[in-house]
């Protein structure tokens, strides 16, 4: 486990009907969100929809920048970028 942050870019669908992996497209997974983009509701969810698929508690995990975007730099403490990857690729449907 490493202890220096890895940075994923994601690019976030709000209000679908459930959370899930689309695809990995050149370095940047895109990720539907149930939640709405209203008031940092889907920002919540994703963080936590990544804690889950990635197995790490949602205290390491930052959005680093795009807050009230739709691409956005994700952050994240205890995973290295190539664990991160193997971890969500498993949850993609494409």
């Amino acid at each position: 486990m490493s202890q220096q942050p890895a940075t994923i870019t994601l690019r976030v669908q709000p209000n679908a009907r459930h959370n899930e992996v689309l695809k990995l497209e050149d370095g940047v997974f895109h990720i539907k969100i149930a939640a709405p983009p209203v008031k940092g509701q889907a920002n919540r969810e994703l963080i936590d929809f990544l804690s889950r698929s990635l197995g790490v508690s949602r205290g390491n995990i930052t959005i680093e920048k795009g807050y009230t975007s739709r691409t956005k730099v994700i952050s994240i403490v205890g995973l290295d970028r190539i664990e991160i990857v193997k971890r969500l690729e498993v949850g993609l449907h494409t």
